[in-house]
């Protein structure tokens, strides 16, 4: 235990970026680690429980003000990783850390403090799931992905605050002002939501930065001459794995039998026309032309809901 302990001092105190250990949450990983705990515990049992027995809350307007504020928090982070590096400063094939005290790196060292610190405040998400009894969205993808955001974070910006890997937190915070804006417009209520019908491909949007993230790692392992602490490599690219995994999952669990369920009612609407004498007339749509009894309940109900749909010619 002591060989243990003597290794952590080690690795903190020596390994570690002396730039960050004074800042807030870094001197050490277990108030993060705490942190991930408890949020997990609280989103899993703790919330539902004790909102088992009350009324959801409504929280339309504190939902457009969070989101808002999220969008241009994460629209921030986007614009200090390019300007501290990534728009014309830093190499996409292979960027080492800059561990000196100047402007830009201490720039991008305190950009990457400020990323961490905003998976805290995404923790929020969750609480308004709860407190809306939404516990559906309260996923084992959901509590993962922010769980564990924190602390993976954490160490990123301890050992190592800027290069090559920034490159996923500046994805990643672009993709947050898509996905905030988005749940933004879709708290303003039911008039705004023609205005989202892209909400099938914000997903696949997420599983494409997931693709470039563990790409984008990767890569340095095909140039011996780079530099870049390989650790890092792995951890990313298995973030990104990971998470690729899991959002694709989701996609197909949700969209694809979205789309499976559409097809078989379209198919059943078909049946109960051609049982009920309901076929079609011309270009212009569907005419009612034999009005008969239907012995089954159940298709004459969704016969009577085709009907009253469709336009008469």
């Amino acid at each position: 235990m002591e060989t243990v302990y003597d290794w952590y001092r080690d690795l903190m105190d020596n390994k570690s970026d002396p730039r960050v250990n004074e800042w807030p949450m870094m001197s050490s990983p277990w108030p993060t680690l705490a942190a991930c705990l408890c949020y997990a515990f609280c989103a899993i049992k703790l919330g539902p429980t004790l909102m088992a027995n009350r009324k959801p809350f409504e929280l339309r307007n504190v939902l457009v003000i969070y989101n808002f504020a999220q969008t241009v928090f994460s629209a921030w982070i986007f614009y200090e990783y390019l300007m501290s590096g990534w728009l014309g400063h830093y190499d996409f094939r292979c960027q080492l850390v800059d561990y000196s005290r100047h402007p830009r790196a201490m720039r991008m060292a305190n950009t990457c403090w400020w990323y961490y610190f905003s998976k805290f405040t995404e923790f929020f998400d969750t609480l308004f799931f709860v407190l809306r009894k939404k516990n559906e969205h309260v996923s084992t993808l959901h509590v993962i992905h922010h769980g564990i955001m924190p602390m993976s974070v954490w160490f990123g910006l301890k050992f190592a605050p800027g290069g090559h890997s920034t490159f996923f937190a500046l994805l990643n915070t672009f993709v947050h002002i898509v996905m905030y804006f988005y749940y933004m417009v879709s708290a303003m209520g039911p008039r705004y939501q023609k205005y989202i019908w892209w909400k099938k491909y914000l997903t696949a949007f997420q599983m494409v930065q997931f693709v470039l993230i563990f790409s984008h790692q990767l890569q340095v392992l095909f140039r011996p001459s780079c530099q870049y602490p390989r650790p890092f490599v792995y951890w990313i690219a298995m973030h990104g794995f990971l998470f690729l995994f899991l959002f694709s999952d989701f996609y197909k669990a949700r969209y694809n039998k979205a789309d499976r369920k559409a097809k078989a009612n379209n198919g059943l609407c078909m049946a109960v026309m051609n049982e009920n004498g309901i076929s079609l007339n011309g270009k212009n749509g569907y005419k009612q032309e034999v009005a008969s009894e239907v012995p089954n309940s159940y298709a004459s109900s969704a016969a009577d809901a085709f009907v009253r749909r469709r336009p008469i010619s």
